[in-house]
């Protein structure tokens, strides 16, 4: 078994190095991640310079791309042989409602996904990691993966997975919701004089609808979404 594990918060995340230890239980892990934080990013791919990837460990490779970039790279170029899952996370930060679009976590998957790769999207509802936190969510990917590669998923389908901090009730098969956000463009000034614009306005929270990827989380369960 064969597993490729990628994120957007870059090689060096805490979140990314529990995972790929919680994946290699159940076969051989191989990191395949961006060298630096790529949140955000969405699906993109690098287009217009070449890429360089650097194997920093063994089985651990830092790419100077996006995460989709790392997908592609991992599969068609640094690989020897084609994964059998491939897992993203864990990303510090929920991923749900909207923030999916935006999401280079969530696009990783969808990128193996496309190429017909069995994937999961895994996030934690916090921005730090708890070492709690931490087991809570390994220990329930690894079920997970277990039972993706076992039985596998539909065509062009694959799982986005919310994690609450501090604990979880239990598990939801949801959909996606919806979100509220502030201020979107925060404009200020530097030293100079000169305006400068910071985009990302901070999340106000998100609408009550019953089944959905943002209610499960908020009742402290973890949330399943299959995404198409």
């Amino acid at each position: 078994m064969l597993i490729l594990v990628t994120n957007d918060d870059g090689v060096y995340s805490p979140g990314l190095r529990a995972l790929a230890d919680a994946m290699a239980t159940i076969g051989d892990a191989v990191i395949v991640a961006p060298d630096r934080n790529r949140s955000a990013v969405g699906h993109s791919l690098t287009l217009e310079h070449p890429l360089r990837a650097q194997e920093i460990e063994p089985g651990i490779f830092a790419v100077d791309g996006t995460p989709t970039d790392c997908v592609n790279l991992g599969i068609h170029g640094l690989m020897m042989q084609r994964p059998d899952l491939v897992v993203s996370g864990i990303n510090s930060g929920s991923n749900m409602g909207d923030d999916i679009t935006y999401s280079g976590t969530v696009s990783a998957a969808l990128e193996a996904s496309l190429m017909g790769i069995p994937a999961i999207a895994v996030s934690l509802d916090a921005r730090t990691f708890s070492e709690s936190d931490l087991l809570v969510t390994t220990r329930f990917i690894v079920s997970l993966a277990r039972l993706v590669i076992k039985k596998g998923l539909p065509t062009d389908t694959f799982l986005n997975v919310n994690v609450p901090s501090g604990g979880c009730h239990g598990v939801e098969i949801t959909r996606q919701g919806k979100r509220r956000y502030g201020q979107a463009v925060i404009v200020n000034e530097d030293p100079r004089g000169r305006k400068y614009y910071w985009i990302g306005g901070s999340s106000v929270g998100f609408e009550d609808i019953p089944g959905t990827d943002c209610c499960a989380v908020a009742r402290g369960n973890i949330s399943v979404t299959p995404l198409y």
